[in-house]
């Protein structure tokens, strides 16, 4: 548990205030899975996904996606090499450990279609070759609120690949105060030291696998993701991709915990999250002013909690 603490330490140094957005990304690597951020410009999405690879020794490449990116510059491309006679590979800003894709909803569908093998299978494909992805992988994706200039909605299919939608949020009044003070003369990113590498987060990729889940916590999942399909105010529910990303996060999350089993409480932590883009309202629902979030709450408690006995 030191090694977990000591990445959010050093993580926390550049994201001032933020330590349950820090768990909650740091939960979704470990789970294996791929983050959606749905905020307004310069709250730090950036300086998250840096430091988090400094703190973690991972690669990191960013792709500013506007509506001239092609695919190729997300998954790379072959070149004809004249002195060997062969196409040579070209990586493209997939091939890394942490891929921060900007403002990924500005881009044209088949570019942000581009990402969808890299995400699901951790492989890129070009003219007939497919090259693995480094381990870990993990696309940290931004998107700026929904009718801002030049943002489109994200197709269902491609949504369903985040594990989990987050936002960072403003921060409070006196993280903001230092934010300004520790930006004065200096920048908290190069400050950052070096907590982990590889195979210290493959070996807690392996380890959250084998957390322990009772089978009353598994019909819990599946009752709150069927509630999803059935509710009345919504119109497309969690699929089964999602109900396996809320088991598997329920997992990293209990591992971060320093446990060795999942609790209910972990599957509450975790819901909002896993559910929220993946909920698709009825018209119904907007005429009422629900939204997903308030949907997911209201499942949260109308589902009792499993009895459970360690």
């Amino acid at each position: 548990m030191n090694i977990i603490r000591a990445i959010e330490a050093e993580t926390g140094k550049a994201v001032l205030g933020k330590d349950l957005v820090i768990r909650k990304v740091l939960a979704v690597i470990v789970a294996g899975g791929h983050i959606l951020l749905e905020d307004i410009p310069g709250v730090g999405k950036t300086t998250l996904a840096l430091a988090f690879s400094k703190a973690m020794d991972l690669k990191f490449n960013r792709i500013q996606f506007t509506p001239d990116v092609v695919p190729s510059d997300v998954t790379g491309f072959t070149v004809y090499d004249k002195e060997t006679g062969e196409m040579n590979y070209r990586p493209g800003a997939a091939m890394c450990n942490i891929l921060l894709a900007d403002e990924i909803n500005r881009t044209s569908s088949k570019t942000q279609s581009s990402l969808l093998e890299v995400m699901q299978e951790g492989s890129i494909t070009v003219d007939g070759r497919t090259w693995k992805v480094p381990d870990p992988f993990v696309v940290i994706a931004t998107q700026n609120p929904i009718g801002t200039a030049g943002t489109q909605m994200l197709p269902e299919a491609q949504l369903d690949r985040f594990m989990i939608q987050i936002s960072i949020g403003y921060p409070d009044h006196d993280a903001e105060v230092n934010i300004l003070k520790d930006r004065r003369q200096t920048d908290p990113l190069k400050s950052i030291q070096r907590i982990a590498g590889v195979k210290q987060i493959i070996a807690m990729k392996e380890a959250a696998k084998n957390i322990f889940v009772h089978d009353r916590i598994y019909e819990y999942i599946t009752v709150l993701c069927r509630q999803t399909r059935e509710h009345p105010m919504i119109r497309l529910g969690i699929s089964p991709r999602g109900a396996l990303s809320l088991a598997s996060l329920a997992r990293s999350w209990a591992f971060l915990q320093g446990r060795s089993y999942v609790v209910p409480q972990d599957i509450w932590d975790v819901f909002p999250d896993v559910a929220r883009h993946r909920l698709i309202l009825t018209s119904r629902a907007g005429v009422e002013n629900r939204t997903a979030e308030d949907i997911c709450l209201e499942l949260l408690q109308q589902v009792p909690y499993p009895e459970v006995t360690a």
